[in-house]
């Protein structure tokens, strides 16, 4: 009897060219795509250039697809165009096909809210679709079978408007990310110092922007910061975060603004990150990252992120890094003193935490307070004046006043970003201009 499922159901493939296929991560992609994944096939072979898998192994996918009453398969690889034609040429008709990146894109597409989020992810769309339209035309060309299995419909036009669409998008883009850029001169010149979270899906970034920023509500800088989100989604699923949340937190004497961004996933083409650039610039244009790992994994697992991460980060981020071992709940004390010592060499003098139960963030927030660039010291004296008090409150707003002694003078001794001193000094300045 064949079984029958909804819409949403799927059989996942993944071909490894040696040792056994592990699709866990394939399964939970398409489980938070939606998908409800009702069979898989696995092969260890090298890749057979027309199928991706061997032609029999293709057979019993198609068997497998047609008893489950499956409506699409998901290849945990990456599949040429002529692979996804071929393939879906031997499947029963009206089957999806897609590979692990379409269906990554179908996931960030769910999950945007923000309109450069929805850029990004139609930027990334069209870079994928632009090889399967010239595919498409070049089968067209050979009056190959209609319908084009697994590659959609061929519009003659499609290849023009896909870089036309790709032109227009990545002007948008720029707008937008130089808005960003005069955002975070704005606050670097409110006194705040900017940390990024960044890491791979899961790790729990997000819930740990949550615990840092616990104490601080942002609208105590509506007015300076409107765009700034008073919370941080935490759920254990994949890609919560999409774009980027912000918010303030008070670490010691400084006041610091947190990003969190989207997750890291292993095995993604280059022009699925560029597609993402500009949300990766919260943390290329960071004074800190926070680089959060799940200890719990194994340590094979954590060394492979770490050095992914690290490839990402360091091709154009010029701010210290600390990696955090986080989910400390999740393992013993010997088992973190076990990876802690493996991971010396790539994550050298790690902070261990658990964001979920709030262990160690104290000693986190004293590590991002050793780690951000160092407060300047400053001391200034005023003239009497009603402008002095503007001046002395704009201090306060924006530094760690330490003394402020009021007499014939005003004497204030304040510590803050050297960005924040040199404001300062110009300020007290243009009040000794004023008064002599």
């Amino acid at each position: 009897m064949t079984a029958t499922h909804t819409t949403d159901s799927a059989v996942v493939a993944k071909r490894v060219d040696s040792g056994e296929a592990d699709t866990t991560e394939i399964h939970d992609l398409a489980r938070a795509a939606g998908y409800d994944v009702v069979g898989e096939i696995t092969q260890t072979r090298t890749e057979d250039p027309a199928y991706h898998l061997g032609e029999g192994k293709v057979t019993r996918l198609a068997n497998t697809v047609a008893r489950e009453g499956a409506r699409t398969v998901i290849f945990d690889n990456q599949l040429g165009p002529y692979q996804t034609y071929n393939i879906g040429n031997e499947l029963p008709t009206g089957v999806t096909v897609m590979d692990r990146f379409r269906l990554i894109l179908e996931i960030f597409g769910q999950r945007a809210q923000t309109r450069k989020a929805q850029l990004q992810v139609e930027l990334a769309e069209l870079r994928y679709e632009l090889p399967r339209a010239e595919a498409k035309a070049s089968l067209a060309k050979r009056d190959e079978r209609p319908g084009f299995m697994g590659l959609g419909e061929y519009d003659e036009s499609r290849e023009e408007d896909i870089k036309k669409q790709i032109a227009n998008i990545r002007d948008e883009l720029e707008s937008i990310e130089e808005t960003e850029r005069h955002r975070r001169k704005q606050r670097r010149e409110s006194g705040f110092d900017l940390v990024a979270l960044a890491g791979y899906t899961n790790a729990g970034k997000s819930t740990l922007l949550r615990r840092l920023a616990e104490d601080l509500e942002v609208d105590q800088n509506e007015d300076l910061h409107p765009d700034l989100d008073t919370t941080a989604e935490s759920e254990d699923r994949l890609f919560t975060t999409l774009g980027t949340t912000t918010r303030r937190a008070a670490v010691g004497k400084r006041d610091v603004l947190v990003t969190d961004t989207v997750g890291f996933i292993g095995d993604l083409p280059h022009w699925l990150v560029e597609s993402f650039k500009s949300t990766l610039d919260s943390v290329y244009r960071a004074d800190l990252v926070l680089l959060v790992v799940d200890i719990s994994e194994s340590v094979q697992e954590i060394r492979e992120k770490l050095v992914t991460s690290h490839d990402t980060l360091y091709e154009r981020n010029e701010a210290p890094i600390v990696t955090v071992l986080n989910k400390t709940d999740t393992v013993d004390d010997e088992e973190i003193e076990r990876k802690r010592e493996a991971l010396s060499a790539l994550a050298p003098n790690p902070v261990a935490v658990s964001a979920a139960e709030g262990l160690n963030i104290e000693a986190l927030a004293e590590r991002i307070d050793l780690e951000l660039p160092d407060y300047e010291r400053e001391r200034l004296v005023l003239p009497m004046t009603d402008e002095t008090m503007s001046v002395v409150s704009w201090i306060h707003d924006h530094a760690h006043v330490e003394t402020v002694d009021y007499g014939d003078e005003v004497v204030i001794e304040f510590e803050a970003r050297p960005a924040i001193v040199e404001q300062s000094r110009s300020k007290a300045g243009d009040l000794v201009g004023a008064s002599a």
